[in-house]
């Protein structure tokens, strides 16, 4: 048995075609396992061609992730049977190796001495001083291949792993099981962290959102009792209609807003989601206390005034509310339902029952009336959007240039932003169908107060360039600048 050669066979193959994502299954730990199966040999009196057997196990015990890192095992014993023979090593030398390379598959299955030792130097570093660093190795490995999510699941099955795992052979309890209780322990202490901090993040979020919906809810309840219902004006949706139930019934506004949502909010629940439910729930209920509370003291006389800025705070309180992640019109819920069963889509929805309550205001109220409420739900509209999406909502970019490279350099060095580049074919012109040409397209996220500038740079160096853009509803990650709280 040829060891030596062997092992400069491998490694070399194992150094220049194991892939750079492998952080943990690579030569290096390999090299690792083969000193550590003969040292552990050498503590328990192994020699001669049981600790050569030992070592080449271990030397080709990863090898199948050349071949596949799904059982690989398996390709590692593939690779042991095609291989050895070059080195000198008899079929039966061969399959000794092949049944200690499976002996490692988790769970270990040792069977003998040599299969304990090539065990425990696998897994030697569970009871080392650099168990955290080579541990991150393998997270970030097993991360690559979707085995594990987040890094809280990685660390429990980590400490699960520990706490039921033991070393075979005496030499490796002696040395290495004190030290692995010790990880164990700093692990749980990590876990604890862990989840205190997001149990404090959590708790702030709750905070932040309570905050918001109660800031949201206080000014549309002034809106509405400061501006729209001393007037007689009306706003869209489940707020609009029961505005019209008040006005012509004059029933409590309160309870009229809150038991008009209900039925939205129980079908949200099923639709939604259980938070958002609870959410609206609590929003709207404290918008029908809020308005029994608040006098209808009117803040203005002026009409324009009243539907330009009765439609700002509302929806500037609307929009507070549903970044708390909960809303205070049941509105879209309905339209969501109603989606699943027509063939409109949800903006054809909403605008058909809005037209139907500006309709029912006209005829009840006079036109007058009904045209200022279209604008007061116009400006709540537009304000909602600008407290939802803020004023720095992002933008998707793309651009197709026969001049991509210093579009590039301008875009990720004098804009500051960073991009993701699509390859593709650019010409096809009508009467010049068959000329085209290869090209960079190129995507970009910017904040619409940004579109202009990199308008401008892109026609300075491209004035014939290509570009559209459409606005992100939500966008996170890379290289974004932080979204404003208004």
């Amino acid at each position: 048995m040829n060891f030596d050669k062997a092992y400069s066979f491998l490694i070399q193959k194992m150094e220049t075609g194991l892939p750079s994502y492998l952080t943990y299954h690579n030569a290096e730990h390999t090299k690792k396992v083969v000193n550590a199966a003969e040292h552990l040999a050498r503590e328990e009196n192994v020699t001669g061609d049981d600790l050569i057997l030992l070592k080449t196990a271990a030397l080709f015990h990863d090898a199948g992730f050349l071949l596949d890192h799904q059982d690989h095992e398996s390709h590692s014993v593939q690779l042991a049977r095609k291989h050895l023979a070059e080195f000198d090593y008899t079929p039966a030398e061969i399959e000794k190796v092949c049944t200690l390379i499976m002996a490692t598959r988790m769970p270990q299955t040792p069977v003998d001495k040599l299969s304990e030792l090539l065990c425990d130097a696998d897994l030697l570093y569970l009871g080392g001083k650099s168990y955290t660093e080579t541990a991150e190795q393998l997270f970030r490995e097993m991360k690559r291949f979707g085995t594990i999510k987040t890094k809280e699941e990685w660390l429990i099955r980590q400490a699960e792993f520990l706490s039921s795992h033991h070393y075979h052979t005496q030499a490796a309890i002696r040395e290495r099981e004190e030290h692995k209780r010790a990880n164990l322990k700093e692990l749980r202490q990590r876990i604890e962290t862990e989840f205190s901090q997001k149990k404090s993040e959590k708790s702030s979020e709750i905070l932040k959102d309570a905050l918001l919906m109660l800031f949201g809810v206080a000014i549309a309840g002034y809106a509405l009792k400061g501006f729209l219902v001393p007037n007689r004006f009306f706003d869209g949706g489940i707020t609009g209609i029961s505005l019209l139930v008040h006005e012509i019934y004059h029933f409590n506004l309160g309870w009229v807003i809150l038991v008009l949502n209900l039925p939205f909010i129980i079908t949200s629940w099923y639709t939604v989601g259980k938070r958002f439910a609870l959410g609206t729930l609590a929003a709207v209920g404290l918008l029908g206390i809020w308005l029994m509370v608040l006098p209808d003291v009117a803040a203005t006389s002026d009409k324009l005034l009243i539907s330009v800025f009765g439609g700002v705070f509302l929806g500037i309180g609307i929009g507070l509310v549903m970044r708390a992640g909960a809303a205070l019109d049941g509105i879209e819920v309905l339209a969501l339902y109603t989606l699943k069963r027509t063939s409109f889509t949800i903006t054809e929805i909403i605008l058909g029952i809005n037209i139907l309550i500006f309709f029912v205001a006209g005829f009840k109220f006079g036109l007058e009336t009904a045209l200022y409420s279209v604008l007061t739900y116009f400006a709540a509209s537009l304000s909602i959007d600008y407290v939802v999406e803020g004023l720095q909502a992002f933008t998707g970019v793309t651009i197709i240039s026969g001049k991509s490279e210093v579009i590039k350099y301008q875009l990720v060095n004098k804009l500051g932003r960073g991009i993701t580049i699509y390859k593709g074919e650019r010409g096809f012109l009508p009467g010049k169908f068959e000329v085209s040409a290869e090209c960079d397209i190129i995507f970009t996220v910017i904040t619409r107060l940004e579109l202009r500038k990199l308008k401008n740079l892109v026609f300075e160096v491209d004035p014939k360039a290509f570009v559209f853009a459409s606005t992100i509803r939500e966008a996170s990650g890379g290289v974004l600048k932080r979204k404003l709280l208004h």
